[in-house]
């Protein structure tokens, strides 16, 4: 989503298509609550802001990053224009890590094969938690910010 000479995060209104009629839903990992929470206002906001209804918000909450994929197909059933799916896996002592990380990002990229309907990655996967802290809301912008605009302009493509 980001590169090193663009961030979504702070993006300019005039710049963004009209979403006014578009429906959205919101998968949000409950673990790292702190991070996803702040992702997740993030992107909320960021919708609300660029003109979309709350009545076309559909927010999922999931418990960890790995159930996102799940939340995800059951956020399709109800046919919204984009999916937004949000987590925050912190690297730890093990291998989980890559698992869970390889894991989701893998099943949300199959759902965007599988469903005509954009499904935009919005996890971090961070090394620490102040990168974690940096990437939802601290220096670094937000990815949830980042996110929603991603799926607007992917919802749009896909009209």
């Amino acid at each position: 989503m980001a590169t090193k000479n663009t961030n979504l995060s702070f993006f300019a209104s005039e710049d963004v298509p009209k979403c006014d009629s578009l429906s959205f839903g919101i998968v949000v990992s409950e673990w790292n609550k702190s991070i996803t929470n702040s992702l997740y206002k993030g992107a909320y906001d960021t919708l609300i802001e660029c003109g979309v209804s709350i009545d076309n918000i559909s927010t999922y909450n999931v418990p960890g990053s790995f159930e996102l994929v799940f939340g995800a197909k059951i956020a399709a059933k109800s046919k919204p224009n984009a999916i937004i799916c949000l987590g925050s896996v912190i690297k730890g002592e093990t291998k989980h890590f890559d698992f869970v990380c390889n894991s989701v990002s893998l099943g949300l990229k199959d759902l965007n094969v599988h469903f005509d309907i954009p499904v935009v990655f919005g996890v971090l996967t961070d090394n620490n938690m102040e990168q974690a802290i940096s990437r939802s809301g601290g220096k670094n912008g937000n990815k949830g910010v980042e996110a929603a605009i991603t799926a607007i302009k992917m919802a749009v493509l896909n009209l």
